[in-house]
């Protein structure tokens, strides 16, 4: 009779551990707005301060090629994350945008797959997704629209070293200071309050903590400015007082991103307003730093997955440029961190991926099988090891009708087809993409290779361009 008792009892025990492993773990998805891959001190930025962002480079695995497909509109943030929510690539996300509430409706969603899964769904902050947030999630709080209202006074400045007309501490502007509180501490406080009320519940959560920072206008308080002194800004390497063909490229002197510094660029100007953006990413990440401290007080972190990216970069003085609707590093490319079980330490990856595989990744995570119609690949195979199934070989890249990029085979062809005109870099050799080799006689069959390349990805992500038109490769 013991000897029975003794067997249920470490059968007993036995699914217990079983049944606590096979628990579906939590997902905290912290997602940022407009920021660029480099702007990590861990990335080894020379000024940056990111304290909270570098732990969790420490604490998990770092994705140092993810990029962000483009966008179909101006507003790439509302592309990013129409292709984020519905795992469509840019053009069938495109096909699909105008409906995207019949998506929702259809429980083709990123969270309607994990609210069927058994998670609690929640949702703080910016979301420009054309679908009603309120339905998409079971709880939510502040829901923000694309970014904090605008004023004149926040374009084309600094025209000079007098001019302080605007200044990002001064609440009288609004913006991000609009209803008294910096948006970025509304979030935290709102994730906050959900870590504390999920700590008493059983189901597994699924966290969407989405800041407008650091979009424009980059307000945060004065001590965060003053964490960067003009004196110690860098001016990017690549610096030019006006991209030579920024309006072929759709990126010219009306577009708005481009109207928040002045033309010609200046050293001063650039350095201002890239001042201002680190100061907003500090802040920021003090914000996330809460959000994490309270993670680990409630013991949640312990089963815990949390990812962090953003919808796509920013120039910020990079080649003349100011906003993110080119194909260069600076605008595609993003922070992308992963830590949670299993998931190694202090580690990076430099496989190429989309940041919009985080929606896969965490299907594959809570045990969902991967819907027919998501087009993007989980991360699990990378982060388990395996190398060889680099999830894409080359990137694709677009923006409107007026730009094709493909990065592949060590190098990075950018096309501008109204003009028939291409730019070609060396990756390796040429990381701040500053030196076209296009010109160059030498480069003829690796463009001729890219070419093609760019055309077998246009028919994998539904792009209808003939780019043939313009371009005899």
């Amino acid at each position: 009779m013991r000897k029975t008792s003794l067997m249920l009892l470490l059968l007993l025990l036995t699914g217990s551990l079983n049944a606590a492993e096979q628990k579906q773990p939590n997902i905290l998805f912290i997602f940022a707005d407009d920021q660029c891959f480099e702007t990590l001190a861990s990335s080894g930025h020379p000024v940056i301060k990111t304290p909270n962002l570098d732990r969790l480079t420490r604490q998990g695995t770092t994705f140092t090629h993810a990029f962000n497909m483009g966008s179909w509109s101006g507003a790439v943030c509302v592309a990013s994350r129409c292709m984020l929510n519905t795992g469509r690539f840019i053009w069938r996300a495109n096909a699909v945008y105008r409906e995207t509430g019949k998506e929702l409706e259809a429980g083709r969603f990123w969270s309607s797959y994990l609210r069927q899964a058994g998670y609690h769904t929640y949702m703080t902050g910016k979301w420009h997704v054309r679908a009603d947030a309120t339905k998409a999630f079971d709880t939510t709080a502040h829901i923000r629209g694309g970014m904090p209202n605008q004023v004149p006074e926040g374009y084309n400045r600094p025209v000079n070293r007098d001019d302080k007309t605007w200044l990002p501490y001064d609440p009288k502007w609004g913006g991000f200071w609009k209803d008294g509180t910096h948006w970025s501490e509304v979030v935290a406080d709102d994730a906050i309050g959900f870590l504390s009320h999920s700590k008493t519940e059983d189901d597994p959560f699924f966290m969407y903590i989405a800041f407008n920072a650091p979009h424009d206008p980059r307000q945060s308080p004065k001590e965060y400015v003053d964490m960067y002194p003009l004196k110690d800004v860098d001016v990017p390497g690549n610096f030019l007082e006006e991209y030579p063909f920024n309006e072929a490229a759709a990126t010219g002197r009306k577009l708005r991103d481009e109207m928040l510094a002045p033309f010609p660029r200046t050293e001063y100007s650039v350095k201002v307003n890239r001042q201002e953006y680190y100061a907003i990413i500090t802040h920021m990440d003090y914000q996330i730093g809460r959000i994490l401290d309270h993670l680990k007080k409630t013991k949640q972190d312990r089963n815990t997955y949390i990812i962090f990216t953003a919808d796509h970069g920013l120039a910020v003085g990079h080649h003349g440029l100011m906003g993110k609707q080119n194909m260069y590093d600076h605008s595609v490319r993003v922070p992308f961190v992963v830590v949670g079980p299993g998931v190694a330490k202090d580690a990076s990856n430099d496989a190429n991926i989309y940041l919009q595989d985080v929606m896969p990744t965490t299907l594959e995570l809570a045990g969902v099988e991967k819907p027919e119609h998501v087009e993007f690949n989980s991360l699990l195979p990378l982060l388990r090891g395996k190398q060889e199934e680099s999830n894409y070989p080359s990137v694709y890249g677009a923006f409107l009708e007026s730009q094709r990029s493909v990065r592949a085979f060590g190098y990075k062809m950018i096309l501008y087809p109204s003009i028939g005109k291409v730019r070609l870099y060396d990756l390796g050799k040429d990381p701040q993409e500053q030196n076209d080799l296009a010109g160059d006689d030498s480069t003829a069959e690796i463009q001729k290779k890219l070419f093609r390349e760019l055309q077998k990805l246009q028919v994998e992500v539904g792009d209808e361009l003939d780019l043939t038109e313009k371009f005899s490769l």
